[in-house]
């Protein structure tokens, strides 16, 4: 096991939670999902009887938030809802859990929603999704006092143009920024100048750059817009990042999952909760996958966000998937990386 190396100076998160200020912020989406679970995936074509249809909150930021408030941090969501049963179900759910958001809510408009068909025997799932444009923040609507009382703003790019001024306000402040990217959003580019952790889709890195390789892509990112760390989540492979001296991975924990919705999300959480703790790389890695494991033997975006210390028992005790990469190949692919670097300064 990695352990945790936590600084000295850090005290841990529920001690510190006595000022207005916030720890966690977390600016972009959230979804109301209808969990339909299947006993395997349909045929085109075809007919299946479904097993059951839950309705539950999601979205990736608001499911990071969710997250990081149940593990002590004070964590706040800024975004946008429909005056609809969607839109009153966030406001009630953020109630409940007793976290502060920020949410602008559009006459006339639907909120967010999503079906997302499981499948019985792995697991996995397909999402099937629809967002109405008028959905999308601008700069005007986030509160910037949040912004500006928070130790780390985390981002998920919908839409960017908030997202990179919400970054631009962090740093002025000396905030750390994060963001999970699944897609080549309009602006993106802009808003990667601005964020220092970039943790993105499987696909993402190839989109932006058009590089198949995860190695070269991932050192093409920081170079081009000199973020400290870049990486993508790879699923049951874990995840890759590089943080422009080696290439650091952690390999996916063998647990038994009945529905993956969300586990990135809840990885970006357990990175993000775990980098305020001042702990090392490698092991907000391991947090951040023990954390989305978890999460995937439950049903639901949050459903099993579990607490710290079940999550760092879990680091310790529970087998992985095998690597997908070898260690001689991080090394070899890191020292190439450095060398290109090396020689474009």
């Amino acid at each position: 096991m990695r352990e945790p190396n936590r600084l000295d100076a850090y005290p841990s998160p529920i001690s510190r939670i006595v000022s207005p200020e916030a720890d966690f912020v977390g600016l972009g989406i959230n979804s109301l999902d209808t969990i339909i679970r299947l006993p395997h995936y349909p045929e085109f074509n075809s007919k299946i009887s479904i097993l059951s249809a839950t309705k539950l909150p999601g979205g990736q930021t608001a499911t990071a938030a969710v997250a990081c408030h149940q593990w002590g941090l004070r964590s706040r969501y800024i975004g946008k809802i429909g005056d609809d049963e969607a839109g009153r179900a966030h406001r009630l759910e953020f109630d409940r859990r007793g976290i502060e958001a920020h949410l602008v809510e559009v006459t006339g408009c639907p909120s967010q929603m999503a079906f997302i068909l499981v499948d019985e025997s792995s697991g996995e799932r397909t999402i099937l999704w629809q967002r109405d444009a008028r959905l999308d923040l601008t700069p005007s609507e986030i509160p910037r006092a949040w912004i500006a009382t928070t130790r780390l703003l985390h981002v998920d790019g919908h839409p960017c143009a908030p997202a990179t001024a919400a970054a631009q306000w962090a740093h002025e402040t000396g905030a750390m920024v994060t963001a999970d990217i699944d897609n080549l959003y309009d602006g993106v580019e802009l808003l990667l100048e601005h964020v220092d952790y970039v943790i993105g889709a499987r696909e993402f890195p190839y989109r932006l750059t058009g590089i198949a390789d995860f190695f070269e892509a991932l050192a093409e990112i920081r170079r081009r817009f000199n973020c400290h760390v870049v990486g993508c989540t790879l699923g049951c492979d874990g995840v890759l990042i590089w943080d422009g001296s080696a290439f650091r991975y952690a390999p996916s924990f063998r647990v038994s999952a009945i529905d993956t919705t969300g586990a990135g999300d809840v990885f970006h959480a357990g990175f993000c909760y775990s980098l305020l703790r001042g702990w090392t790389l490698d092991y907000c890695l391991d947090f951040g996958c023990a954390a989305a494991a978890l999460n995937c033997m439950h049903s639901g975006a949050h459903g099993g966000i579990r607490p710290v210390e079940e999550i760092t028992k879990l680091v310790s005790q529970v087998p992985r998937y095998a690597p997908a990469f070898t260690m001689s190949e991080l090394t070899q692919k890191a020292a190439a990386a450095r060398l290109k670097t090396t020689e474009t300064l």
